[in-house]
């Protein structure tokens, strides 16, 4: 199936990513009807362009994108216009999911003859207002390939990591080397302190060496000083992918302990009230320890 502009896209997810990718799809003329449980979460969008939409109108669109929080949120809102899908549509996730919900979901729509693609992408907020994210695809190669107008506006690049599944299968190893990194970067920060480093100079000291990434000069300015607002990344979401990481090697009965003491580490951060705080702000769990 071949997309243009006049391809009606309902988006579904108006968070902190999704909102971000709905805005360039509206600014490059798509035509987008948006959805989120909390409906004043689209005002904005709509002021710009897009449509509030109604669940029960989802038939209307033969694109289905989605940005939700997790596991439970996006098989909540698929089992809530499960009976509105029409064969033929295309439905894109965006949202980072375990490989074992994505594959339920996958096939519960062929079954409906509803193409599921678990498309789950990493750049953060920054890179999905400049439609510079990448995107692991897992899914009909054909399908890929004919979203590419879509991709585009939202990516620098696609790849398709194999079939349905792969693609959360790679976002969660991404997560867990994004999530298990921020922890070591924040026990840096903190050991750098105590010996007397004026930690507001790490970040460009050690650019370009072999300790250097994004979420190193990202999160260390703000661990540095201690300045955690706008939230770029929740400490509740990198939480939850670590921890699909750690159930999905479970699975294959692969042990990595790494992984796992990170996130003993996150999940304590958070469940001392800072869940929705940015990651960033776990350099506070490291100092209090």
């Amino acid at each position: 199936m071949a997309f243009d502009r006049n391809t009606k896209i309902a988006f579904l997810g108006m968070g902190l990513m999704g909102s971000r990718m709905a805005t360039r799809l509206i600014q490059a003329g798509f035509e987008v009807a948006v959805w989120n449980r909390t409906a004043a979460a689209c005002d904005e969008l709509v002021t710009i362009g897009a449509t509030a939409l109604k669940l029960e109108q989802i038939a209307d669109y033969p694109v289905i994108l989605s940005c939700l929080a997790d596991d439970h949120a996006v098989n909540a809102v698929y089992q809530q216009i499960a009976t509105f899908l029409q064969a033929g549509q295309i439905w894109v996730d965006f949202s980072s999911l375990s490989v074992k919900q994505s594959l339920q979901l996958a096939t519960q729509a062929q079954a409906q003859n509803v193409t599921w693609i678990d498309s789950p992408v990493s750049g953060g907020t920054a890179g999905a207002e400049q439609g510079t994210l990448v995107i692991f695809a897992g899914g009909d190669a054909q399908t890929i390939e004919d979203l590419n107008l879509i991709y585009n506006v939202l990516s620098q690049r696609v790849t398709r990591m194999g079939d349905s599944g792969t693609g959360q299968a790679t976002k969660i190893c991404n997560q867990l080397i994004v999530a298990a990194n921020s922890t070591l970067i924040a026990e840096a920060v903190a050991l750098a302190s105590e010996a007397g480093v004026d930690t507001r100079l790490l970040a460009p000291a050690l650019a370009g060496g072999f300790a250097d990434s994004k979420p190193f000069q990202i999160l260390t300015p703000r661990m540095a000083t201690h300045q955690f607002e706008p939230v770029q990344w929740k400490v509740q979401t990198l939480s939850k992918d670590l921890n699909n990481a750690v159930q999905l090697a479970a699975q294959f009965n692969l042990n990595i302990p790494v992984a796992s003491l990170a996130l003993a580490q996150l999940k304590a951060h958070q469940d001392n009230g800072f869940a929705d705080k940015d990651l960033a702000t776990v350099i506070q769990h490291v100092e209090k320890s």
